[in-house]
């Protein structure tokens, strides 16, 4: 990324944005130490709202609409509340211009509305001053504030209205004003300044108490590192609320305050713009896809679009040169994310899959993403799987999975987008790239290299195989899919090796591009692509498909086992304890499924291979992978299918249907069908049965739940894992445009 290239004059258009997407509402700009703002509600009766959460009730939300630039509808449904969130950017100015917010709360059904509480809020970390402007010392008007990149600007909250432009709505007010001792603390710090205290007083109606906020010091024992203001409106339902943010240096391009029907007038703009937009890039309406799959591709897009989010810290890290974990370089990070609730965070390999989406909508902000992904390399050539920069960030992470490991891999996805970006991308663009690119890949190429020439091992498997039923295979991206039972350095991955058949076949395409030398990148694509050394590393004749190698045994299972008693303390627990009842031999690896398909996912396999008609019946078979919602990732015939790993470890990657992996079967499918070769017609009958399937099933699940799955259960289709999930599985939309 080009130094400065990412603030409020280099790129007005991305400054501002819904870059905190572990929030239900909020925004922020791309400065490391941004001010934030954001929405937290309260049903009194109920619980306080505010950062995006797996199982806290919130029946139902996501953005409908969200052009990733200017513009963005969200409906949140919350035990019969429904609140619309929306805001509208106006450029102007040196400081990423103006916006504004219109949040609409009503309730569905009859009956007394209870009493709902608003709180808009204003935060700093490390720099920048808030000045509240009150209004009979109770209402917070307005907050003045200075901040390093937005220079002066003005919040102003205005008084509720009545729904559809009813005239002024009663509410009462509260404002808190307090030290911030870190931006992962807001949500404490407002718990624990509501009082029941406050009194809703409305004319001629009974009062009613109510939980308002009362100004603390902040939280006890904490030093605080900035500020908070929030404004705290509470009102019966329906009602219309309407935030301004007025940039200082804006206001010669202002013409009037963004707000009422001007700003009624400006979301219909934008939502018209949007689904002119939406049409002309996947031209679903034009494919006669109906009204309501239309609606939920756009909301499929929208939820990645409005789940991107701008990242700043270190990381944790084990080095292979240092005992002790050390701080990683401060670095910053713009990134979509797999999951609002679960994930809010950047994912490596998960990035390559969300590009291939973000590519179509606007290429400008995928090479951006990307561009930001490769600075995170360090002196070795090695980037970090997962990006956990922060405390909001590191506040979402259970403490085992914080620390970042420099051996460990992930599928080098972010290729796969190159390789769509590549025929439009600018040579200067490029150039930057070229040098990171060939880094990474020399580091993939040493430190994941196998025990022969062209054979590759995924390192960091777990150590100790006696919990697990299986070793995970973190690094791999696909967790506890079944490798060899007794990891060693022996082992060949088949699906890491395709992975760096596609590397080299990117670099080698982006090499010839620049006037850079190709040949290596060229003879090593060539090799790793050799059908017939592939045959002779990966294809077991006795499993009658592609496979891993390693020292295995399939003779293992989970057993209770007692530890011996130590005197003097308590009983100790039955513990899961893996039993091998035949000792492991160097064998292929008997584990039909995902990773078996990858020498066709990848398109290593010529047209013409004799292995093609294998892969496609085991596709296509019911016993195996094919189910009537998509491929399954570990056939139903083998003996690791939907088994447990260990006592707290459900299966992930053993029989449910993932949508980014069907999704390259349906991209691999689709060049099959195109290519003149024997296997042609097959390959066009299972892309049209999977495709059909893949998104009948996506978009039933979305219509009866409201969200997009982290992954979906083979046996009836259901959603399953973390919701929302507009990571990889929006890649439905691309699906449904037929966008390879």
């Amino acid at each position: 990324v080009p130094p400065g290239s990412t603030g409020p004059l280099a790129s007005p258009t991305y400054f501002w944005g819904t870059y905190r997407p572990h929030v239900y509402f909020g925004m922020k700009t791309r400065s490391p130490r941004a001010v934030v703002t954001g929405l937290m509600w309260l049903q009194h009766g109920g619980n306080l709202r505010h950062t995006s959460e797996q199982n806290d009730g919130v029946s139902r939300y996501g953005w409908l609409m969200h052009d990733g630039e200017n513009f963005g509808v969200q409906e949140i449904r919350d035990e019969g509340l429904v609140l619309r969130t929306e805001f509208v950017k106006q450029p102007g100015g040196d400081h990423g211009g103006d916006w504004s917010w219109r949040v609409t709360a009503k309730m569905e059904g009859k009956g007394p509305a209870p009493l709902l509480s608003l709180f808009f809020y204003v935060a700093t970390e490390g720099q920048g001053t808030l000045r509240p402007v009150l209004e009979n010392g109770t209402r917070l008007a307005a907050v003045a504030g200075t901040a390093e990149e937005l220079g002066d600007f003005t919040l102003t909250f205005l008084p509720p209205t009545g729904e559809g432009g009813e005239g002024p709505k009663y509410a009462s007010y509260n404002f808190l004003a307090a030290g911030v001792p870190g931006l992962h603390r807001l949500t404490d710090l407002v718990r624990q300044s509501l009082r029941e205290s406050s009194m809703f007083s409305p004319p001629g109606r009974p009062r009613r108490r109510f939980f308002g906020v009362s100004s603390t010091g902040g939280l006890p024992g904490e030093p605080p590192r900035g500020q908070l203001l929030l404004h705290q409106v509470t009102l019966e339902p329906p009602a219309v609320l309407e935030v301004t943010l007025e940039s200082g240096s804006a206001a010669g391009a202002r013409h009037g305050r963004l707000a009422g029907p001007a700003l009624s007038a400006a979301l219909a703009r934008h939502t018209a713009a949007f689904e002119q937009r939406f049409e002309d890039t996947f031209g679903l309406g034009a494919r006669g896809v109906s009204l309501p799959q239309r609606r939920f591709a756009q909301a499929a897009l929208s939820e990645m679009l409005g789940g991107i989010g701008f990242f700043h810290g270190r990381s944790l890290l084990r080095s292979e040169h240092r005992e002790e974990p050390v701080p990683g370089a401060e670095s910053t990070l713009f990134t979509a994310v797999p999951s609002r609730s679960c994930f809010p965070r950047g994912f490596l390999w998960d990035e390559g899959f969300h590009l291939l989406l973000l590519g179509r909508w606007d290429p400008a902000l995928a090479r951006d993403i990307l561009a930001h992904w490769l600075d995170l390399l360090n002196a070795d050539g090695w980037i970090p799987r997962e990006q956990i920069l922060g405390d909001e960030a590191r506040a979402r992470v259970p403490p085992e999975f914080v620390l970042q490991h420099s051996e460990t891999a992930n599928p080098p996805t972010l290729l796969l987008a190159l390789e769509r970006l590549l025929p439009d991308a600018p040579l200067p663009y490029l150039h930057r790239l070229f040098p990171r690119l060939r880094t990474w890949f020399k580091w993939l190429n040493r430190t994941q290299a196998g025990p022969e020439p062209f054979t590759f091992r995924w390192r960091g498997r777990d150590t100790d195989p006696e919990r697990f039923l299986n070793p995970k295979t973190l690094a791999s991206g696909l967790d506890d899919y079944p490798r060899a039972s007794h990891p060693s350095a022996q082992e060949r991955h088949v699906d890491l090796r395709c992975w760096m058949a596609l590397g080299a076949r990117v670099l080698a395409a982006l090499a010839e591009r620049l006037g850079e030398p190709l040949a290596p990148y060229r003879d090593m694509a060539a090799a790793l692509s050799d059908n017939d050394l592939l045959d002779r590393l990966h294809w077991a004749p006795e499993l009658g498909t592609f496979a891993d190698f390693g020292n295995h045994s399939a003779a293992v299972a989970l057993r209770w086992h007692r530890p011996a008693p130590v005197p003097g303390k308590p009983p100790p627990a039955p513990q899961l304890r893996r039993e091998v009842r035949e000792a492991p031999r160097p064998q292929f690896v008997g584990a039909l499924g995902y990773v078996s398909l990858f020498p066709l996912l990848l398109q290593l396999l010529q047209a013409d291979s004799p292995r093609l008609p294998a892969l496609l019946s085991s596709m296509r078979n019911e016993r195996q992978l094919w189910t009537p919602f998509g491929l399954r990732s570990l056939a139903r015939d083998s003996p690791w299918y939907l088994r447990r790993n260990t006592e707290h470890d459900p299966p992930y990657w053993r029989g449910s249907v993932w949508v980014n992996i069907n999704f390259l079967a349906l991209r691999a499918l689709h060049g099959y069908a195109r290519a003149a070769g024997p296997h042609r017609e097959r390959a066009a009958e299972l892309y049209r049965e999977l495709r059909h399937n893949l998104v009948a099933n996506v978009f039933r699940q979305y219509e009866a739940t409201g969200f997009l799955w982290e992954h979906y259960r083979d046996s009836d289709g259901a959603g399953q894992g973390c919701h929302p999930f507009a990571g990889w599985s929006a890649l439905v939309v691309l699906a449904m445009a037929e966008d390879y």
